[in-house]
């Protein structure tokens, strides 16, 4: 067992618990990496100085929680929305899906990024949101050429990046800027700002936040 020391996790959509487990399983393979010698003692104390850092970055990214509301609004008079991203990005598309899903009960789905020529491309629609989340990092030049085939069709295109990635980002329905961050810790503070997606979104729509219909937490049943 490893415990992810999180503590009581009220709603069923479990959210800090997400990020809990984020931060011990990168905290196991930085031991990893030095118990097997792929990693030096500076890169470990550059990791661990990263992960320390993510508090003061989750602060910085509760700071768009004002813009977030404002924009749930719109997301709120949607039946469908698409998430998107590449690497890291890709699972944290996935959970900003199912927190939507389970809060919201608008239907949404997280892609691959890479995939949404084969597939996912034919879903979008004039004002359908799709989030891209897309840090700068190696793959930003091609999230980007994603993006501009969303909005070739009209989709709401809502970009989440951090500041480097704001100044090179083509222009967009909606943008939240978040602080630059090491590409290790990068789905640790971008989760922030979904989850509070979903959050105001359930919010405009009066869903319940902390017992969504139909739903049970995993440890309870079989």
């Amino acid at each position: 067992m490893l415990p992810t020391l999180a503590g009581p996790e009220v709603g069923v959509a479990s959210t800090k618990a997400f990020t809990c487990q984020l931060a011990t399983l990168a905290c196991l393979a930085i031991a990893a990496g030095r118990e097997r010698g792929v990693l030096s003692a500076e890169d470990e104390i550059s990791l661990v100085r990263a992960l320390c850092s993510v508090p003061r970055l989750m602060t910085m990214a509760l700071e768009l929680e004002a813009k977030i509301r404002q924009l749930s609004r719109t997301i709120a008079l949607s039946r469908d929305a698409l998430f998107i991203g590449r690497g890291t990005s890709y699972p944290l598309a996935l959970e900003g899906a199912l927190k939507l899903k389970e809060i919201t009960y608008i239907h949404a789905e997280g892609y691959a990024a890479g995939e949404l020529k084969h597939g996912p491309i034919a879903l979008v629609e004039k004002d359908l949101p799709v989030i891209v989340i897309a840090p700068s990092d190696a793959s930003f030049e091609k999230t980007m050429s994603n993006m501009h085939e969303v909005i070739a069709r009209e989709g709401r295109a809502l970009l989440m990046t951090d500041q480097s990635g704001a100044s090179l980002a083509p222009e967009c329905w909606a943008m939240l800027s978040l602080p630059d961050v090491p590409a290790s810790i990068a789905p640790l503070v971008f989760a922030i700002p979904l989850q509070l997606l979903a959050y105001h979104t359930a919010l405009a729509l009066g869903t319940d936040v902390d017992q969504p219909r139909n739903l049970a937490k995993s440890v309870t049943v079989e």
